[in-house]
């Protein structure tokens, strides 16, 4: 539908924009303040929103690469007052996603469920707060227990008023289908129960039981948002940039993907260590045949969504790959588990996990974020070669972070070359995408 496509590419921003609607003339757009300033950011939420993930993302990328060197080098010994595995999982999993997610989700929701988009003044509060409370977060955890309990509540108490704002434009809409929004609603939702759940285990000081909440917001949370955008986005961009596809995206799929994050959600759970008897050699087998089946039916829907005719587009095919890692994962996943089945013991559970994080969400966050910041910048919503570059270098770091995961001594000195690509990845975007948040369009368009 033709709101979809208002919602990532060239769309005017609130009507509160200083700039004038409509194509301006010469003596306006010479007249455009080409400096970067701080209030631009308060021309749309995505600007906002990016800005502040990228801070997050920044930080959290920059302090893995100084754990690593941590780790082998004997001229750096950082004191921890939280396990850094878990300060690690937190920020890549829970923090900036949520912040990109804001930019995205209140600028193209608005268009889903059409209603006026909310003023970016009162995104700044819930964003600023998650925003530092994740740098206390990263700081507090070799310093101060306190720092890092503190830095949560602030990120608890920003996601949640934000939640609240998602909520009052989906119950304002009299649109008829607001599913994918109520989708992204819940899952915004059970993300607040789940950081909840982490500063509670934080407080009784129960590790296993903090990961575990980690893991269950990013399945249930992080990566059901993006199973919902992906099935509503995914096969109209095909369809509007290859008319000749026919690029279905079928409720049942829909289902399919949901399950699979709902299973992931419970398995977590199942996996924690605990005195009660459990059936663990069965459950092995069950959980690895589920997520070879769900994972091969994935792969199918990737090809059914023209995956192959897709690598003619570059910003298409980022899309569609980054969707493919999602069968992938979940294919790992099942291997995974039964080889674990057969051996007793966890193999590749962490390349899985990564074929997840890093190779599905880091290329779709990737692609989505550029689309839309070079749409909403007045630049064609396309990947150049600089972009084209990091999203293959994503692919090799993945590749080689799974391979990391594979018991034996050399595989460990794998991990600080997978973090500084990670972080040179993260870098090289980061100093390209900021500066255009705080000028306004070189067009002098709104937005």
């Amino acid at each position: 539908s033709a709101d979809t496509q208002e919602a990532v590419d060239d769309t005017e921003s609130s009507p509160r924009s200083r700039l004038k609607p409509g194509k301006p003339g010469a003596a306006e757009l010479a007249a455009l303040d080409r400096r970067w300033r701080l209030r631009y950011l308060l021309l749309a939420p995505h600007r906002l929103g990016f800005t502040l993930a990228l801070v997050v993302l920044l930080a959290s990328s920059l302090w893995w690469v100084l754990v690593q060197f941590d780790r082998v080098s004997v001229t750096v010994s950082l004191p921890y007052v939280v396990s850094p595995t878990l300060v690690h999982a937190a920020a890549m999993g829970l923090g900036f996603m949520p912040l990109f997610f804001a930019g995205f989700l209140f600028t193209a929701v608005p268009k889903w469920l059409r209603i006026e988009a909310l003023d970016t003044r009162l995104l700044l509060a819930p964003l600023a707060l998650q925003s530092l409370g994740w740098l206390f977060w990263l700081v507090g955890a070799h310093f101060h227990l306190g720092w890092v309990m503190g830095g949560l509540a602030l990120v608890w108490s920003g996601l949640a008023r934000l939640t609240w704002l998602y909520w009052r434009m989906i119950w304002r809409s009299k649109e008829e289908d607001r599913l994918h929004a109520r989708l992204v609603g819940w899952a915004c939702l059970w993300g607040c129960v789940c950081l909840a759940g982490l500063l509670m285990a934080l407080a009784v000081d129960e590790g296993q039981i903090a990961l575990a909440w980690v893991l269950s917001g990013l399945w249930g949370f992080v990566a059901v948002v993006f199973i919902t955008v992906a099935h509503r986005m995914i096969p109209f961009f095909t369809s509007s940039a290859m008319p000749f596809i026919e690029a279905p995206h079928p409720f049942w799929a829909l289902g399919v993907m949901l399950a699979a994050a709902v299973f992931e959600v419970v398995a977590v759970w199942l996996d924690v260590p605990t005195p009660l008897p459990r059936p663990r050699p069965l459950w092995g087998l069950v959980r690895g045949l589920f997520e070879l089946l769900t994972g091969g039916v994935l792969l199918w829907l990737a090809a059914v969504w023209g995956i192959l005719q897709s690598l003619k587009n570059r910003m298409l095919a980022m899309l569609h790959l980054g969707f493919l890692w999602l069968g992938l994962a979940l294919v790992l996943g099942g291997i995974s588990q039964l080889l674990g089945w057969l051996q007793s013991a966890p193999v590749l559970s962490l390349g899985a996990l990564h074929a997840l994080t890093m190779g599905c969400l880091g290329s779709l966050m990737l692609t989505m974020v550029t689309r839309v910041s070079c749409g909403h910048s007045g630049r064609a919503a396309q990947a150049d070669a600089t972009v084209w570059t990091l999203f293959w270098v994503l692919q090799a770091a993945t590749l080689l972070r799974i391979a990391a995961s594979v018991q034996g001594s050399w595989a460990v000195s794998l991990l600080l070359p997978t973090a500084l690509m990670w972080c040179g990845i993260t870098l090289t975007w980061g100093i390209r995408l900021l500066p255009w948040f705080g000028r306004v369009r070189p067009d002098g368009r709104p937005g």
